[in-house]
Parts: structure tokens; C-alpha cells; sequence
């Protein structure tokens, strides 16, 4: 892979995981009730997370637009609508934003933020959405796919985690700022209208 495709791919990486999310919102969550002693824990919930997602759909993924130009197409399309879906839902929900349960827990363990925060990162649609609509433009068939697949992996998992432990680091010191709703909506609302632009621009992409 060469330096320029990698950079645009952890450009790409990183714009998508500082937008609000379920991953974000329970970040936040556990960082306004627990404070920095599960911040380790949570960002390494949320890399063992964004690796299975990630390595699952590459299993099939990467065959799949390599094998076919068409295949690479349908993502594409399929990627870019179920963005577009997921920023204009964000959009909806932003009046009645809140950080779930979580706000309401009383002291856990580091265990328990871990297994949580993998389990809700793995199963989070912006991120699967992501894989599906943007990966595919930056693995190149005519090459080896594995050593690809780990440098996208091994780069948007160690940014996943350096993301979660800001989140958590900086929603413990701004706690009080944090917690208002109106701060909550606003917050849903840029990560809807991100989504949203990340979706039309994912319909413009070309394969690598």
C-alpha cells in the first residue's frame, strides 16, 4: 500500500470515528460517571470492538471487490444509502439525545466498561457502514490482500483507541459542560450532518 492511499485512508478513518456515535455517546457515558480510572478500559473495549467489525466484514469484503468490478459498484451504492440513512436518523433523534442507561450505573468495573464498550462498538452501524462504503476504494486487487488488510486494520483500530481515550480524558474534565442536553443535541447533530456528507461522498468514490 502506498503512503499516499494510507494517509487518505486514516484521513478518512479519523474523521469517521470523532463523529457521535453509540460508541462515542457510552465513551462519554462512562467517562461523566466513572471518571479516568475506566478510560484505559473503555478505549481498549472500543479497539477489541472496531477489530472483530472490522476483520469480519473484510473477510468477505475484500473477495468480493476483488473479484468484481460490479460487486465494487452495488457497495458502494448500498454504502452511500445506508450512511445517508444513518445521518438522517442521527438528525431525528438529535432533540431527545441523552447518554442512555449508562448515566444512571452506579460504580463498575473496568471489566465490565470493557466488555460493554467492545460489545457496543462491534455492533455499531456506523462502523460497519463505513467498512462496507469507504474500505473498498483503498485495497488495490492486484496486489496481495492480506498485508492490506492489516495495515487498514492495524490503522483504524490504534486510531479507534487513541479517539475513545480523548473522548473519555476530555468528557471527565469538561464534565459538568457535558452532561447538558443542549450539548448533547448539538452533538448528535454534527454526527448526523457528517454522516450525511460522508454518504454523498461516498457515492462519488472510484475503485482503487
Amino acid at each position: 500500500m502506498s503512503f499516499d492511499l494510507w494517509l487518505a485512508f486514516a484521513a478518512a478513518s479519523f474523521v469517521l470515528l470523532i463523529i457521535p456515535g453509540p460508541t462515542i455517546l457510552l465513551v462519554l457515558s462512562y467517562a461523566l460517571t466513572q471518571g479516568k480510572r475506566v478510560a484505559v478500559a473503555t478505549a481498549l473495549g472500543v479497539a477489541l470492538g472496531d477489530l472483530i467489525a472490522m476483520s469480519a466484514s473484510l473477510l468477505g469484503l475484500g473477495a468480493l471487490v476483488a473479484a468484481s468490478a460490479t460487486a465494487f459498484v452495488a457497495l458502494k451504492w448500498v454504502g452511500a444509502v445506508y450512511l445517508l440513512y444513518l445521518g438522517a436518523k442521527m438528525l431525528r433523534s438529535a432533540p431527545k439525545a441523552s447518554l442512555g442507561d449508562v448515566a444512571q450505573m452506579d460504580h463498575v468495573s473496568a471489566a465490565h466498561v470493557f466488555g460493554h464498550a467492545a460489545l457496543v462498538t462491534a455492533l455499531n452501524p456506523k462502523s460497519i457502514g463505513f467498512f462496507i462504503a469507504f474500505v473498498p476504494q483503498f485495497i488495490r486487487p492486484e496486489t496481495a490482500l492480506a498485508p492490506q488488510f492489516l495495515t487498514l486494520i492495524a490503522t483504524f483500530v490504534g486510531l479507534a483507541a487513541l479517539n475513545a481515550l480523548a473522548y473519555a480524558l476530555l468528557a471527565n474534565k469538561m464534565r459538568q459542560r457535558i452532561q447538558r442536553p443542549r450539548v448533547l443535541r448539538n452533538l448528535t447533530r454534527t454526527g448526523g450532518v457528517a454522516l450525511i456528507g460522508m454518504g454523498a461522498l461516498t457515492a462519488t468514490l472510484k475503485r482503487a
